[in-house]
């Protein structure tokens, strides 16, 4: 009964990320824009995370501000489904108490925010498949199941239908050693 139990949960989830993602570009071109804070956003979504971590869990840290206010036209629920999508993402592949580190900042007319983690980075030569609709990679720790694959696929339409773009890379340090990823989304500013 429990291993049934799980199957159903994990179609549940399936079927739900599915149907989302089938819904999406509908869905977008539909919503009205609105003004959207991304620096109040990632605050935001840093301060949820880290209120119900657990004491081990990688810590989060924003970096952000400057003169210019950090805005972009969009659908605010969406945004914060891309970004949350990200924490989540660098958290399951990051070592226990490691740092992610969120960089927001403006420049030529757009909105950049990088999230970095200190995990085992991008497979060679998979930056461009991890955003494939039911591409999955996951830790050898996780459940099989556990993931949809959809998640980056759906980040990837919600940011190219705000007129961005999304990217991955593996960071490298000066001795050539893997330190971790880096997700890049950038945003027009609004």
């Amino acid at each position: 009964m429990a291993i049934i139990k799980e199957d159903v949960h994990r179609l549940d989830r399936l079927i739900s990320d599915i149907s989302d993602a089938s819904r999406l570009d509908a869905e977008m071109s539909r919503a009205e824009e609105a003004p959207v804070n991304i620096e109040a956003m990632l605050a935001t979504l840093v301060n949820m995370r880290q209120a119900t971590a657990d004491s081990d869990a990688p810590r989060l840290r924003l970096e952000a501000g400057g003169k210019k206010k950090l805005l972009v036209n969009g659908v605010e629920g969406r945004l914060a489904q891309v970004f949350n999508n990200l924490i989540a993402n660098a958290i399951s592949f990051s070592p226990p108490e490691s740092e992610i580190t969120l960089k927001a900042s403006a420049a030529g007319g757009w909105i950049i925010v990088n999230v970095d983690d200190q995990g085992t980075g991008i497979p060679e030569g998979k930056e461009e498949d991890i955003f494939n609709r039911f591409y999955t990679e996951r830790p050898g720790s996780e459940k099989f199941g556990a993931h949809s694959g959809l998640g980056l696929s759906i980040s990837k339409q919600i940011v190219e239908s705000h007129g961005g773009a999304i990217t991955a890379e593996t960071l490298i340090d000066g001795q050539e050693n893997i330190t971790g990823a880096r997700f890049t989304v950038r945003l027009p500013m609004g």
